[in-house]
């Protein structure tokens, strides 16, 4: 397996710039593993591909305002701060750009009067990435200095931030939204409810390097960093309940994937997945037995990314690689503000 068995050539113009409106309105390829058949849908029409007893898997992370401005002491050179997760107190992970950040780097944060906010660099890690301290109150001023912290490759403005939020988004902690929950309304998941389908909520703080491509030639070299995630007992009796009934057990995103996958680690026999809380590294490549996975709703992912190769996992590399070019010969839009796609 090499990593450039997951590229592919995606033109520019198919990259969605805006999400459409209503959520729902988006399309759906509908990909069926067990007849390698495809079907295209609108993602309000989902619940054709449900059935009572399902339930839905949702990642209740909310993006926080992660991208910070700042200027350099005594320099006044421009800085910018893309917080990834607290490690401690105000401590945070986080990449940087400007030059010369190296240790002891002092930086005065814009848009709080009179100078009350200032990070230290107090560690380089790889590449961008810093340990930033932070003195003055960073969360007493997050929501005032922060912006919403979009992929690279959006490069219209986002009228409405609540737009990359999705309408569950609870639990504030992301660097980036899990973007297959853009396309749900209330009113959907109101009419899944009402049809039988069963909602559990879990909780993964989406870092960016879930997003970030492989540049190893063989994949399995590659670094993945931990996400904290959450399973809560609520959560793993609703799903096991589910199971144990014939349900099926539909993650909505790849984060999804993730939670659920960490918490079949630690099932009994017998069980699909057990309440659990904390980091997780799982790095799922093809050849990985999905333990608590039935059926998956995604995004198109990046070429050469980890989402790529997971979902590859889950229904094959030569399918999925089958369904993306088909996707594009239709028109279908990709990324984050893009259409879904959902693998039975």
């Amino acid at each position: 397996m090499q990593t450039s068995d997951y590229d592919y050539d995606l033109p520019p113009e198919c990259i969605a710039q805006h999400p459409v409106e209503p959520r729902d309105a988006s399309r759906l390829l509908v990909f069926d593993r067990a007849r390698e058949g495809l079907e295209h849908a609108t993602f309000r029409e989902v619940g054709r591909y449900l059935r009572e007893g399902d339930v839905l898997v949702l990642n209740e992370t909310r993006v926080i305002p992660a991208r910070l401005f700042g200027r350099r002491i005594p320099s006044g050179g421009r800085v910018e701060i893309l917080l990834l997760r607290p490690v401690e107190g105000e401590v945070w992970e986080a990449l940087v750009g400007g030059k010369g950040l190296k240790e002891g780097q002092r930086v005065q944060m814009e848009g709080v009067p009179d100078g009350a906010l200032q990070a230290e660099i107090v560690a380089v890690l790889d590449g961008p990435r810093r340990l930033v301290q932070f003195s003055g109150g960073l969360e007493a001023h997050l929501a005032q200095i922060g912006h919403v912290p979009l992929p690279p490759y959006i490069h219209a403005a986002l009228e409405n931030p609540e737009r990359y939020q999705t309408v569950y988004a609870r639990q504030a902690g992301s660097a980036a939204a899990p973007t297959a929950g853009l396309h749900f309304t209330p009113v959907l998941l109101d009419d899944l409810t009402r049809s039988g389908v069963r909602i559990a909520k879990v909780t993964l703080h989406v870092g960016l390097d879930t997003f970030a491509p492989v540049t190893e030639d063989d994949p399995a070299a590659h670094h993945i960093h931990t996400e904290w995630c959450q399973m809560t007992a609520e959560a793993a009796g609703q799903i096991n309940q589910a199971r144990t009934r014939g349900g099926r057990i539909v993650a909505v995103g790849t984060t999804s994937v993730r939670t659920l996958e960490s918490a079949a680690q630690h099932a009994a026999p017998g069980q699909a997945v057990a309440p659990f809380e904390g980091p997780t590294s799982l790095y799922i490549l093809p050849g990985y037995t999905f333990r608590a996975v039935d059926r998956m709703i995604t995004n198109f992912h990046l070429p050469r990314s980890t989402l790529l190769m997971l979902v590859s996992a889950f229904a094959g590399r030569e399918r999925i690689l089958a369904a993306y070019a088909e996707a594009q010969r239709q028109g279908y839009r990709f990324y984050s503000f893009g259409d879904a796609m959902l693998i039975l």
